[in-house]
């Protein structure tokens, strides 16, 4: 039973498609089609049933996903990671993540990898544009505060930052001189990532506040322009730590108190597993785990280890 035989079978798994699985491999449709009928001659058992919208798995397909599926791309990515340290790396690397925590902190974590001649090109994105382009491979690796559960894609947690709710100094002592903080809170201008405004309403919860339950007075999925005006004395939001450490241990901002405690958000290196067979891309997921997660001990990261996500 060979490994491209397997390796396709894994990929029509995860795509439910044919076609899809054929250009992810760089395959024709019917390459695709004989590597599955070689497999299902070998094992003796149908493994897909064709439908009119893609196929659809067996039993026994989904028992050799199951034995195969991680157990293949662990080899698949350790072969790369091999080919990284005796090939040559250079050439392009997409990444994709949030437009802050790149420039913030991914940016400078780069030096290793332009050094042996990456040239790496940064796209800022939501979590939804974050997820397509990696399963549609027009990108690398992505960096996520929004992980997927697709099985088409991997990931790693990397770094997990406090939650500060923040405001201008005079702002957030107006704030905590109030008799109730929920009504000085809606009191104030809210600037938030976006009109979910997740961040906020997670340390609102937290601390017992419930929903503000006010339209944002701006939106701004750069989270840096919130702070922006956070520093020119309007409003208040809630911010990941790496945005605000400087400016608090400046007092250009002060944390509003929060009565129970902060919140915190969790950021994810992700992949496809076939991404992983390129020796760069595979080699600049090594370099970024280590630089982002265990290479950020005392630099203020609250988790270090890495987990995988299945």
């Amino acid at each position: 039973m060979s490994l491209s035989r397997l390796r396709t079978f894994i990929e029509v798994y995860r795509q439910k498609s044919i076609s899809a699985a054929a250009r992810s491999l760089n395959l024709t449709q019917p390459a695709v089609s004989q590597h599955i009928a070689g497999l299902e001659a070998t094992i003796g058992r149908r493994l897909f049933v064709r439908e009119s919208q893609g196929v659809s798995p067996t039993a026994a397909a989904d028992e050799l996903a199951a034995d195969v599926g991680d157990k293949l791309d662990s080899a698949e990515a350790a072969l790369a990671s091999a080919r990284a340290r005796s090939v040559e790396v250079a050439g392009a690397l997409q990444i994709v993540g949030h437009v802050d925590f790149l420039a913030e902190v991914v940016a400078a974590e780069l030096v290793p990898l332009l050094e042996v001649g990456v040239r790496v090109r940064l796209q800022s994105g939501d979590r939804d544009l974050i997820h397509q382009m990696l399963i549609d491979g027009d990108s690398d690796l992505g960096i996520t505060a929004f992980p997927s559960t697709d099985p088409r894609l991997r990931s790693d947690l990397i770094r997990t930052e406090r939650v500060l709710a923040v405001a201008a100094p005079a702002v957030a002592q107006r704030i905590h001189q109030a008799k109730d903080l929920k009504s000085a809170l809606r009191a104030e201008p809210l600037l938030a990532y976006s009109l979910e405004i997740p961040l906020i309403d997670q340390w609102l919860e937290k601390n017992a506040l419930g929903p503000l339950q006010v339209p944002p007075a701006m939106i701004g999925q750069d989270l840096r322009s919130l702070r922006s005006l956070l520093c020119r004395g309007f409003g208040w939001t809630a911010l990941p730590e790496y945005l605000c450490r400087d400016y608090l241990a400046k007092g250009e901002l002060l944390e509003i108190a929060a009565p129970v405690a902060s919140t915190t958000l969790s950021y994810h290196l992700a992949w496809t597993p076939i991404a992983l067979r390129q020796a760069r891309v595979a080699h600049a997921r090594q370099t970024l785990l280590w630089r982002l997660a265990g290479g950020l001990e005392g630099k203020g990261n609250a988790v270090t280890a890495t987990s995988r996500k299945k």
